[in-house]
């Protein structure tokens, strides 16, 4: 279990560059903005916490082309989310 004062605890700066170098690569391989990345983010957390605790700051997405093939020939772009998952009880 965390100890309750890591929930203000800061991330190294070095961590903080390296997460908004993840979320420009990523935005610019399926050419959504940052901003945007960041908003959706936000939204699955607010809607994933309203069933359960979860560690908003070490959550992760990401969204590639990966997925299925479409009519057109090119892949479709896939949501992948990695949610640490803190208690499955409601809050």
């Amino acid at each position: 279990m965390k100890n309750i004062f890591s929930v203000f605890k800061r991330k190294k700066s070095s961590e903080v560059a390296k997460d908004r170098l993840k979320i420009l690569l990523i935005s610019d391989r399926v050419n959504c903005s940052p901003e945007v990345m960041e908003r959706i983010k936000k939204d699955i957390a607010d809607v994933i916490s309203k069933y359960m605790k979860i560690d908003v700051n070490s959550m992760e997405i990401q969204i590639s082309k990966t997925g299925m093939k479409s009519m057109n020939a090119s892949k479709t772009p896939t949501l992948y989310a990695n949610i640490p998952i803190l208690d499955l009880r409601n809050k």
